[in-house]
């Protein structure tokens, strides 16, 4: 099932983003197989302040797990996470089948 990932970050967290997007991003890698859609959320001078993350996982519990697992989330960059399913309805301009 497909789940949208929203996350903000924590005021002034940006420190916390930049020293830890090396890990966050490797962690990324070793799930390249469930990620549909992975980046920053941008406040409006164009700067990271949060993420947007669209996966393929078994259920909500894994989901979750992920979410939890990401090294962005062990640093304490997010003030809150906010988990739901997801369904594709346009890809590319197209609609989806």
């Amino acid at each position: 099932m497909k789940f949208a990932l929203i996350c903000t970050d924590k005021p002034q967290s940006l420190p916390i983003r930049l020293a830890t997007r090396e890990a966050h991003v490797a962690y990324l890698e070793t799930y390249a197989d469930k990620l549909l859609e992975v980046g920053p959320l941008l406040d409006p001078d164009g700067r990271p302040c949060g993420s947007l993350l669209i996966i393929e996982v078994e259920d909500a519990a894994a989901a979750a797990g992920f979410a939890e697992a990401d090294p962005y989330a062990k640093a304490g960059l997010f003030e809150s996470v906010l988990i739901r399913g997801y369904r594709t309805v346009f890809r590319d301009g197209e609609l989806a089948t």
